[in-house]
């Protein structure tokens, strides 16, 4: 056999083996036995051996492969990952419902789908390749886990579309195998994942791909991020064109054409769900017509086209053994039940929140006592009441404490508050607390400054203030349990990176009373300085939109303090930004008149930016950017290869740019 039959020969097999592996992962129907497979699969890793150099990157022996990796990049999702609205029973389905036919005035038709209980993941194209698959992170940036998603054998390595494509889905281990998973894990002595959703997320996030090619994950693929095939204009249509793709997607997806269907389903899956070979945590419902969630829109979290129905909360009986207080970073003291440990739903719980004295004490919660547990999704467990027919005689009746547990501070209600607060502003509780809301992920963000590290710096006395974290040296955390050299060097680059965030993420991480990451944005856009934001009056803030009463006078008197005031000024001289970083500063009145109040279309292949370079450019200056064209177009930009899109505005007379015109408007040159 001469090099270009082994080249045929190997095209061959790929190309069998990746149909058998479709039929077998994705469609569950094989065609042939598993012992002729891999005899096929045997002769192409021979030639592969043979002839290294004609080795195809879609071939199924490079799944797995590649030596473990030091840590995962992070990757910016151009289109964000949001996340969804939730409803939790037939009466919030059918508001939904009315909220999207007031908003549409016309006929929806709805898409239902299982809500698979995994880890959610994109996963990008190009030219047909595989080229990277990340987490869904915080809905912006995520983590790049290709090596790991090249093992899951339902993901295609290569498909017929040739246009970029991102595809979004769920990740996730199914019943047999987090049983095998764990009863292996048991015999050597490891600890058991909780469910299988911790597994798949835990297999995932293996530095070695070699692990996780040994847990047996799946995948369903459900949405989509980046688009260029602009023919389709219906969920539904995506969904049965990735099919046609390769891609696995759940075949238990209905049309439905009212909300009384939507509700059939939805009550079908409440009570099968158990049949399934997966953990599904509830049903996604979306409005099919893509120009109908287009009008819609989005709120500033979730869009306005979908929703999230929640099955019903379950229910467990335990024990009381205990009672824990902990301190949150604005003082407030929070009691919770520690339990006898009782499977609920999928997870081992041994903790729930008691809420607060009134609570305890409209339950009678009593050390002792058999309670019922309730937990619903992914809300903290909560005792909801007692069972008394059980009670001996010997349980002890629970009094909330006078002072604070963490630093004898007398505790007060203010403001007629159910909860009891700790006043003192150097209580230790409430500065761990605060430094461990500071650095995450929505706040400043600083990898490596988990929980337990923050533990250790405040038991070794190196952090006692915000401030502190930028004081800190390699050498200091070095002596820190698992701290190793490179550890130490990456914590330190972290923490020195997040000076540069913009200002709402510093706004969001002082931990500012009424003020969360929505409000922080709101403000940092509309003052831009710490400095100016400072000077701001109540006044000037309540006629801001958005900024209620409450969080206008939690802002007032947050900077008002003089402990505030010496901090950021500490922060300042540290070199920590106090600017807002999403919008121009300077821009050129000349193309700011350009993109303000115009309706943009983005299509085609941009060369020389990314869509969301190109999107924040056009937000900043005013304008907003949609995915389809219509009559209240105001302007496209068409890239390479642009579709139907740029067809659409030709016909319908809209001006089109292209990326050169766009470039000179980015640059700051009037066009």
């Amino acid at each position: 056999m001469n090099k270009q039959e082994a080249k045929e020969k190997m095209k061959a097999l790929v190309d069998q083996l990746n149909k058998y592996a479709r039929e077998y992962y994705v469609l569950d129907n094989p065609s042939i036995p598993d012992a002729e497979y891999d005899k096929r699969f045997q002769e192409l890793l021979r030639l592969e051996e043979q002839y290294p150099e004609l080795v195809f990157a879609h071939s199924p022996t490079q799944r797995v492969g590649g030596e473990p990796l030091e840590g995962f990049e992070k990757v910016e999702h151009e289109v964000p990952m949001l996340s969804l609205g939730n409803a939790f029973n037939e009466q919030e389905l059918r508001d939904f419902h009315r909220r999207v036919t007031n908003g549409l005035q016309e006929e929806v038709v709805y898409i239902c789908e299982l809500k698979i209980d995994g880890l959610a993941v994109a996963l990008t194209y190009e030219n047909g390749q595989f080229i990277r698959g990340s987490t869904r992170g915080d809905g912006r940036i995520g983590e790049d886990i290709t090596s790991n998603l090249r093992t899951v054998r339902s993901v295609p390595l290569h498909i017929p579309e040739k246009r970029t494509l991102e595809v979004r889905g769920e990740a996730y281990m199914p019943h047999q195998s987090f049983l095998k998973l764990n009863e292996m894990r048991e015999e050597s002595g490891e600890p058991l994942f909780a469910n299988p959703r911790n597994a798949a997320a835990g297999s995932l996030r293996q530095l070695d791909p070699r692990i996780a090619a040994t847990r047996n994950l799946d995948l369903f693929l459900f949405g989509y991020g980046q688009w260029e095939i602009d023919e389709i204009q219906t969920h539904s249509g995506r969904l049965e064109f990735l099919y046609e793709q390769g891609f696995k997607i759940n075949k238990e997806w209905k049309k439905c054409q009212t909300i009384d269907e939507v509700i059939e389903y939805v009550t079908y899956w409440t009570e099968n769900r158990r049949s399934l070979p997966y953990e599904i945590d509830g049903i996604v419902i979306k409005v099919d017509d893509l120009s109908q969630q287009e009008k819609l829109g989005y709120t500033a979290r979730t869009p306005r086209w979908a929703i999230a129905y929640k099955f019903p909360a379950t229910e467990a009986v335990s024990k009381i053994e205990d009672v824990e207080l902990s301190v949150g970073r604005t003082g407030v003291v929070t009691p919770t039940a520690i339990l006898q440990p009782v499977f609920i739903d999928g997870s081992t719980v041994s903790r729930a929140t008691l809420h607060n004295a009134d609570q305890i004490r409209a339950l009678d919660i009593r050390i002792g006592d058999t309670v019922i547990v309730k937990k619903a999704g992914d809300i903290i467990p909560k005792v909801v009441r007692v069972v008394t027919d059980e009670r001996t005689g010997e349980e002890e009746p629970y009094e909330m404490p006078t002072h604070c547990p963490a630093c004898e501070t007398e505790l007060v209600h203010l403001n007629d508050e159910v909860a009891l607060r700790c006043m003192n502003p150097d209580c230790p509780a409430q500065l761990k607390e605060g430094l461990i809301h500071f650095v995450s992920r929505d706040a400043m963000n600083i990898d490596g400054l988990g929980e337990k590290v923050i533990d250790q710096l405040f038991r070794e006395k190196l952090v006692g203030s915000i401030d502190d974290l930028y004081r800190l040296t390699k050498e200091q955390l070095l002596p820190l349990e698992r701290m190793g050299e490179k550890s130490a060097s990456n914590l330190i680059t972290a923490i020195e990176s997040s000076k540069k965030n913009s200002l709402e993420k510093l706004l969001f991480g002082l931990g500012i009373r009424h003020i969360g990451a929505k409000a922080a944005q709101i403000l940092a856009s509309e003052f831009e300085t710490m400095e100016k934001l400072q000077q701001a009056t109540y006044d000037q803030l309540i006629a801001v939109n958005e900024i209620g009463e409450k969080m206008a006078d939690a802002v007032v008197h947050y900077f008002a303090q003089e402990k505030v005031k010496k901090l950021l000024e500490r922060l300042n001289e540290l070199g920590v930004n106090m600017s807002y970083a999403g919008r121009p500063t300077d821009s050129d009145p000349a193309v700011s008149e350009v993109f303000a109040n115009k309706t943009v279309v983005l299509t085609g292949k941009l060369e020389k930016f990314t869509r969301r370079e190109a999107k924040d450019f056009i937000e900043s200056n005013g304008g907003k950017v949609t995915s389809s064209v219509s009559k209240n177009t105001d302007l496209v930009i068409a890239g390479e290869a642009a579709g139907s899109k740029y067809d659409q505005a030709q016909k319908l007379n809209i001006p089109i740019w292209d990326e050169a015109q766009l470039e000179r408007a980015i640059k700051g040159v009037s066009t």
